[in-house]
């Protein structure tokens, strides 16, 4: 099998034409789905071509461009635009969790970037300062246990990747 890669890109690409193809025919199939949905699958359909093609590098995009998506289906939810102010803080937490799926998909390099790690912790804080400085409801305090899991996964990712 050795144009692995032309077969598994040729079916992703076979199933993003009938998919589009179906919303063109058939609109009402996906009327549940709305418009931020599109930019969150064709960062899906990264970070599907980075696990079949085991190229990690491609879950970095993916995860920027999903993340992103993201922010747009909840601000499009809730009418919340006026959250770009900080929620463009996230985009360097997506690339934290995208380098950290690098690792974890690509066998070639290192299994485990530590640099994903303090990505997505200056995330966090840059959200926390300019969302206070621009208007984040602080209602999201009573999900401060939020932040004891995400220790805990960090130190279980850690741990994991740094045995001896």
């Amino acid at each position: 099998m050795r144009n692995r890669g032309g077969y598994i890109w040729g079916v992703l690409l076979i199933l993003l034409g009938a998919f589009l193809l179906t919303t063109r025919l058939m609109p009402e199939t996906f009327d549940f789905l709305s418009w931020p949905f599109t930019v969150i699958g064709v960062g899906g359909f990264f970070l599907l071509a980075a696990i079949l093609t085991r190229n990690g590098g491609l879950a970095i995009p993916g995860c920027i461009v999903g993340g992103i998506g993201g922010i747009l289906y909840y601000q499009n939810l809730y009418n919340a635009w006026a959250s770009w102010s900080y929620a463009w803080t996230l985009i360097p937490g997506f690339v934290g969790v995208g380098v950290i799926l690098n690792g974890l998909i690509d066998r070639s390099g290192p299994r485990f970037d530590s640099g994903g790690l303090v990505l997505m912790a200056i995330s966090a804080v840059g959200f926390i300062i300019f969302g206070g400085a621009f208007g984040l409801d602080w209602e999201f305090i009573d999900m401060w246990p939020l932040f004891l899991i995400g220790a805990g996964v960090i130190t279980l990712i850690s741990a994991f990747f740094h045995r001896r």
